[in-house]
């Protein structure tokens, strides 16, 4: 009940402020944000979450990324974002979220815990300056890692629940310095130097150095090829100790089939020198899966979303356990208005082993099966 509290509370707070916001800021044409080229955008996403396991591995480990609790309410995100993007000159981006995800969003270094609450809190994604001149573009600051087929905004993506490979291969986002150059309609590509994966801690080790190309053949098609090495410790998060070097592959695509079909597919494979493995030992780690979702639009307002994973987690260095994952989601949206989205989601997780701890702890399982209701409202 003391939660159910909390997340009213919390999601009545942020849905005022942001409607507030969103008011004041369609009413004022003369505000000087609006004036000087900034835009204002956000969102807010509760949900409802239930898990037929406690939501761990057999190591400890969350076995979801942002769906942790294994059965109650949760206010997900309450998100703003202030931008100024222009095709030539200065410009920046700054992007906020309250809520559960602001606790495995928060970099390294930062405690997004502001509040005393477990399930609250508040953290930077984005937080960096652009300057573009001619075809090139330089940012530095917090930014988005280009890896993947989604992202920590509900918004763009698809289901509710994120992908193994979101959750367990790739990084999310940096601090550091990135410059790209858009070849032509078609081609971009990227470079970047940063701090290592989702750390704002500096522990004395070489930067990462990340390298990624777009094409963009046509406006219903595009794909991403994206690489990224560099030095990183035997835990991810960790400030200090051991360390070997991780490299990682990842290549996304995305396809419009027919007018109310697109399929996207998203591979990655990665490996580090030396890492934390599972049982207590160290040493070379390896990990590579393939995700593919099928999402069709039935109608203006009803849409689903189909995703089936495989996520193979050699000497157990991601989940800490050794082992082949495998996923099926299927996502169910519904658009009443045109602001508000409503998503029911039936995700099957399944391992090889045993790995998925039971409820009251005292065994394990190969299986967890999954529940979810989410709403998305946005500006």
């Amino acid at each position: 009940m003391y939660r159910l509290r909390i997340l009213g509370f919390s999601t009545l707070l942020s849905y005022s402020c942001l409607l507030w916001a969103d008011t004041l800021w369609s009413t004022q044409p003369e505000n000087i944000w609006a004036r000087h080229g900034f835009s204002f955008s956000g969102h807010i996403e509760p949900s409802y979450n239930y898990l037929s396991r406690s939501n761990h591995f057999t190591s400890g480990a969350h076995a979801r990324v942002f769906d942790l609790e294994p059965q109650g309410f949760t206010l997900q995100q309450a998100a703003v974002t202030l931008a100024k993007q222009p095709v030539q000159g200065w410009g920046a981006v700054l992007n906020v979220i309250l809520g559960r995800d602001a606790n495995t969003l928060a970099l390294a270094g930062i405690n997004p815990d502001y509040f005393g609450i477990q399930n609250l809190g508040l953290t930077p994604t984005q937080a960096y300056l652009q300057y573009a001149f001619g075809a090139f573009k330089i940012v530095g600051g917090l930014f988005n890692c280009p890896m993947g087929a989604e992202t920590y905004n509900p918004t763009v993506d698809s289901n509710f629940s994120r992908s193994l490979l979101d959750g367990f291969a790739e990084p999310t986002n940096f601090i550091g310095l990135q410059g790209s150059y858009t070849v032509n309609a078609a081609w971009r590509v990227s470079a970047d130097i940063n701090n290592g994966w989702g750390t704002i801690q500096y522990t004395g080790r070489p930067k990462t150095i990340e390298v990624s190309a777009a094409y963009t053949p046509h406006p219903d098609a595009s794909f991403t090829l994206t690489g990224i090495s560099g030095i990183e410790p035997l835990r991810d998060r960790a400030s200090s100790g051991p360390t070997g070097r991780r490299t990682a592959l990842d290549g996304a695509g995305s396809m419009k089939v027919t007018e109310r079909l697109t399929v996207v597919l998203n591979y990655d494979y990665g490996l580090q020198t030396k890492a934390a493995l599972a049982q207590g030992q160290t040493g070379p780690a390896y990990w590579q899966g393939l995700a593919a979702y099928a999402n069709y639009q039935w109608a203006d307002r009803w849409r689903s979303s189909l995703r089936g994973e495989v996520f193979t987690d050699r000497r157990g260095s991601r989940t800490g356990v050794w082992q082949t994952l495998k996923e099926v989601t299927l996502t169910l949206a519904y658009v009443p208005l045109k602001k508000l989205q409503l998503r029911v989601e039936a995700r099957h997780d399944f391992s090889n082993v045993k790995s998925f701890v039971t409820r009251n702890g005292a065994s394990a399982n190969n299986n967890q099966q999954s529940f979810a209701l989410e709403g998305l409202y946005q500006f």
